[in-house]
């Protein structure tokens, strides 16, 4: 079992997993593999996770995530979503719930719950997912990580603003927004 969640600084676990991609029969499935986070074209990820489907809290995350796609996209950022279900429950779901027929971005199925185990993010009675969420730069790494307890969704907006301010790889002061003005360390003489 994980010592604790993986944090800033650290190579994104290893896994290739199953995921929902479309809702055409005979290309619903995908595999997915974290070989694709390290890449030389400088596109980040954003991977959200989210305890269970078919639940209330989920789908308005999902949802949101969704809407603000093109945020992620013009930030040259692939977007991941993911929990213990499976694939097929995944699939379901997205058949059955109106704001989820229409996602932008893979719904991956950790149903050997390895990948949230390895993580750090499964929470210890019901074996299920917290709602975290990471951002991986070009290299892999980890820049960021947040997590949720269950019944509290999160602000996409936030993980919006985070990911601008790593990308500028500058440094930003807090409450900073896309287009303001960063800081500049002047060194003691």
């Amino acid at each position: 079992m994980s010592q604790g969640i993986i944090t800033v600084g650290t190579e994104f676990p290893s896994f290739k997993k199953t995921a929902v991609v479309s809702l055409e029969k005979g290309k619903e499935f995908a595999d997915i593999s974290s070989e694709s986070f390290k890449n030389d074209e400088g596109r980040w990820t954003v991977m959200f996770w989210w305890p269970k489907d078919f639940t209330f809290v989920c789908p308005t995350e999902i949802a949101e995530f969704n809407n603000n796609f093109d945020e992620f996209r013009d930030r040259d950022t692939t977007l991941i979503g993911a929990s213990t279900d499976s694939e097929f429950v995944h699939l379901a779901w997205r058949n059955n719930h109106e704001d989820l027929r229409g996602l932008k971005f893979p719904m991956l199925a950790d149903t050997s719950k390895s990948l949230a185990e390895e993580l750090g993010i499964l929470e210890a009675n019901e074996k299920i997912a917290y709602r975290a969420t990471f951002i991986i730069d070009p290299e892999g790494i980890v820049r960021w990580v947040s997590v949720y307890d269950l019944n509290v969704g999160r602000n996409v907006e936030e993980v919006i603003r985070v990911l601008d301010a790593l990308q500028t790889d500058e440094l930003c002061p807090c409450n900073w927004e896309k287009g303001e003005e960063t800081l500049t360390a002047a060194l003691a003489e």
